[in-house]
C-alpha cells in the first residue's frame, strides 16, 4: 500500500522532473521448446532524474528482463517504453543503438574487459564513439583508479576490474545507468567498495541509476526499492534516508 508520505514524494519528484525512463503494461513471453515463458506480467515503473533505485526479486522473478528492455537490449511483447518524452517500443535497431550508445550506461556481473588492453584504453573504446564524454582518465580517477589506468584486466583484482566496467559505463555521460548484479561476482568487502563507487556516480554526475540485486541488504542504500515476483511489481518502498555502502553487512 502507498502511504502519504510516499504520495507526497512522488508529487514532490513529478513536479521537479519528468520520469527520465517509464514504463507501462510491459509483458514479456520466451517460448523454452512448446513451453511459454512468462518473464513480465504488466510491469509499470518510472525513474527519475538522480534516482537510485535497487530492483530485487529472486532468480526468475524478471528483472533481468526489465533492465534489458529499458536499456533497449530487448523488445518488449506488449506495453510503452518511454526516454524522456521518446518512445522506445516505436524505435527500430538502428536507433535503439544510438539510444544505447548515447543515454545509457550498463554494468554487468563480469566485466568484459578486453584483456589486451590497459584500463585507460578499456573506457576509450566509448569515448571514441561518444558525442560529450569525459576523459578516459578523469572516469577512471572518479571511480578511484587514477594510479591504476596503465594496468591490465589481469593486473587488476575483481573489485577494481568491475570499477573500470563502470568508469567505461560512465564515461560518455549517460543520463541513466543500469547495473545486474554488480557484485554478484565479489565478496562482501569488495562488493561494498564497488556499491561505494555507484553511489559516488549517482551522487556527483546525477546519473539515474538502477541497480539489480538479490541482497535485500542492499536495497538500504537506495532512494526507492522495488521487489518484482513472478514478473510483476510486488511491493514499492521509499527509504526514508539513503545509507551509506560502507554501513551495508552480509
Amino acid at each position: 500500500m502507498t502511504t502519504s508520505t510516499e504520495q507526497a514524494r512522488r508529487s514532490e519528484a513529478s513536479a521537479r522532473d519528468a520520469a527520465v525512463l517509464r514504463c507501462r503494461g510491459l509483458t514479456k513471453t520466451y517460448v523454452m521448446g512448446d513451453v511459454p515463458i512468462q518473464a513480465l506480467r504488466g510491469v509499470d515503473l518510472e525513474l527519475f532524474s538522480g534516482e537510485l533505485v535497487v530492483l530485487l526479486g529472486a532468480s526468475g522473478s524478471g528483472k533481468s528482463t526489465l533492465l534489458n528492455i529499458l536499456g533497449g537490449l530487448d523488445a518488449a511483447g506488449e506495453g510503452e517504453v518511454y526516454y524522456r518524452d521518446r518512445p522506445l517500443t516505436q524505435d527500430d535497431e538502428r536507433e535503439l543503438t544510438s539510444y544505447r550508445r548515447h543515454h545509457v550506461g550498463f554494468v554487468f556481473q563480469f566485466y568484459n574487459l578486453i584483456a589486451s588492453l590497459t584500463a585507460r584504453e578499456n573506457v576509450a573504446i566509448v569515448t571514441e564513439i561518444a558525442r560529450d564524454p569525459m576523459a578516459p582518465e578523469e572516469a577512471l580517477e572518479l571511480v578511484g583508479l587514477k594510479e591504476r589506468m596503465d594496468h591490465f584486466p589481469a593486473q587488476l583484482s575483481g573489485g577494481e576490474q568491475q570499477r573500470v566496467a563502470i568508469a567505461r559505463a560512465i564515461a560518455k555521460r549517460p543520463a541513466v545507468l543500469l547495473c545486474d548484479e554488480p557484485t554478484g561476482a565479489l565478496d562482501s568487502r569488495t562488493g561494498v567498495q564497488v556499491l561505494e563507487v555507484i553511489a559516488h556516480i549517482n551522487r556527483e554526475l546525477g546519473t539515474s541509476t538502477v541497480l539489480i540485486t538479490h541482497n535485500e541488504i542492499i536495497g538500504k542504500m537506495a532512494d526507492r526499492v522495488i521487489r518484482l515476483s513472478d514478473g510483476r511489481v510486488a511491493e514499492e518502498l521509499l527509504n526514508e534516508e539513503r545509507a551509506a555502502p560502507r554501513d551495508l553487512h552480509w
